[in-house]
């Protein structure tokens, strides 16, 4: 028996000393996080090896070397010879401390998730078989987003070969240049939607920022290396992961060179020739977990090789410089052009050429930078109706599933489509306005249907959305036979 119990009482002890020993391997090799420098803010792989000090600080070694330098220079033989220093010549050297060690908890005060990870050796995550072909990523677009189909066609194309680029990295002696992206189209015609979607499709990090709050360095705004923190930020500070991402930048055109003023153009092409360096790759410093660089935030170095810029923009009035440079051809004769002729094309940004866009007030080495430029079609009625209906998550869609958690059935006739498709239109604000339009003629129904259990499904029509009448409410009865289920009787079209 005591022989049982002493054998028990080992393995016991054993199995203490081998939980212990993996918690300690845990602790030491856990962290995926870079450690940064409490005094410069530098992290582990640009400052080199760290010194580890008390409550989880540490200091690099040209800060410990530069710190015992300004220590060695206090004369501490004369100071404790001093016959002027009364009592303490007694006591000896007085306490003094440069730091209070238990002021400063945590890791130097940056929490994990604003540190770097640690950059792991470059290694061929991308398998070129994986990579989806561009007739798919179409496919995939195609679900989602209503027409464009050019516009579907050259982003596939472009994204597949800026995959396949950084699939191959330097593997073979002809290097393959960036394929950036510049996309024309007007307002609400789904530029921004198509990258979003494009992003989700492929698993990458995407950072989409605005044009607008960039300005020359030195100026209040965000500087131009801000829009590379973003894409760090949605990589979760992972720096490899941030190299193989997309960086959408919206609203480019108002980064336009002005036109007639002297003022000092902080926001235009300053910015343009500040982004230059940034869209053909070149190895720049971000702050981790903050727009602007300060002594505070540590700092993280991403190239940009690889990462794959978007930019679209508006372009207001760029189709009035097109149809100038067409209208140069005009002549008088039998055979003259009229110079109305291109005043009623829908799709005149299409005839757009690099020339227009220069004259538009982009400069040419900017241009250069963005090899692939495409544009994408106005909407017309045809397409409103479908993006009403025949996306994955279209508009009529979300609305049946809010009133489908009711019990309720929705239902649109063709003629109210069409009708919200002619109101839209009006606004010329795109496929924005659908969702403006159908907010404000749902209202009175999310807001009545709720009150009645009854009511089984709702019917909405071409004159409910001209005002001309309401919309068809079908109310539920219970059957003798079935009296826990509810049948729907339908109502006369006037809703009577």
């Amino acid at each position: 028996m005591d022989d049982h119990r002493d054998d028990k009482y080992e393995e016991t002890e054993l199995e203490k000393k081998e939980a212990g020993t993996e918690e300690k391997k845990g602790d030491d090799s856990g962290s995926d996080y870079e450690d940064v420098c409490f005094i410069c803010r530098r992290p582990e792989s640009k400052a080199g090896k760290m010194f580890k000090l008390p409550n989880n600080i540490c200091v690099c070694d040209d800060c410990m070397h530069k710190t015992m330098d300004t220590v060695s220079q206090f004369d501490y033989q004369g100071l404790l010879n001093n016959p002027d220093m009364g009592e303490w010549n007694v006591k000896g050297f007085p306490n003094i401390s440069f730091v209070n060690l238990a002021d400063l908890k945590g890791d130097g005060g940056i929490p994990n998730k604003q540190k770097p990870k640690k950059k792991k050796k470059a290694s061929a995550e991308i398998d070129i078989r994986d990579i989806m072909p561009p007739h798919k990523i179409k496919q995939k677009l195609d679900e989602y987003v209503v027409g464009q189909e050019h516009a579907k066609k050259v982003m596939s194309v472009a994204v597949y070969n800026h995959y396949k680029r950084v699939a191959t990295g330097t593997m073979d002696e002809i290097e393959i240049e960036k394929s950036n992206m510049l996309m024309i189209g007007p307002t609400g015609c789904g530029k921004t939607y198509l990258v979003k979607t494009l992003a989700k499709l492929l698993d990458v990090p995407l950072a989409i920022a605005d044009a607008t709050s960039l300005t020359e360095a030195g100026y209040i705004g965000d500087d131009i290396e801000s829009v590379v923190s973003k894409l760090l930020a949605a990589a979760d500070n992972d720096v490899e992961r941030a190299e193989r991402g997309i960086i959408f930048i919206d609203e480019i055109d108002k980064i336009a060179k002005k036109k007639n003023t002297n003022a000092r153009d902080v926001s235009g092409e300053s910015v343009q020739q500040g982004m230059l360096k940034l869209l053909e790759g070149a190895e720049v410093e971000v702050p981790v977990g903050a727009n602007s660089k300060n002594a505070m935030v540590p700092l993280a170095t991403v190239n940009t090789r690889n990462i794959l810029f978007i930019c679209g923009g508006a372009f207001p009035d760029l189709d009035e410089i097109i149809k100038q440079r067409l209208n140069k051809k005009t002549s008088i004769g039998y055979s003259a052009e009229l110079k109305d002729k291109y005043d009623k094309e829908k799709n005149i940004l299409s005839r757009v050429t690099v020339e227009d866009i220069r004259k538009f007030g982009m400069i040419p080495e900017f241009i250069g930078r963005l090899p692939v430029i495409f544009t994408l079609e106005g909407l017309s009625r045809d397409m409103m109706v479908q993006i009403l209906k025949e996306p994955r998550n279209a508009i009529l869609k979300q609305y049946q599933k809010l009133l489908e958690l009711d019990e309720v059935e929705l239902l649109f006739n063709e003629g109210a489509l069409e009708a919200i498709a002619d109101k839209a239109m009006e606004k010329e604000t795109g496929a924005r306005a659908l969702r403006a339009i159908i907010e404000e003629f749902m209202l009175d129904i999310m807001y009545e249907v709720p009150k009645d259990d009854n009511i089984g499904r709702v019917t909405i029509t071409r004159e409910y959305i001209e005002g001309n009448g309401g919309p068809v409410i079908d109310i539920r009865s219970r059957s003798a036979e079935h009296p826990d289920r509810l049948n729907v009787i339908p109502q006369p079209a006037d809703g009577s």
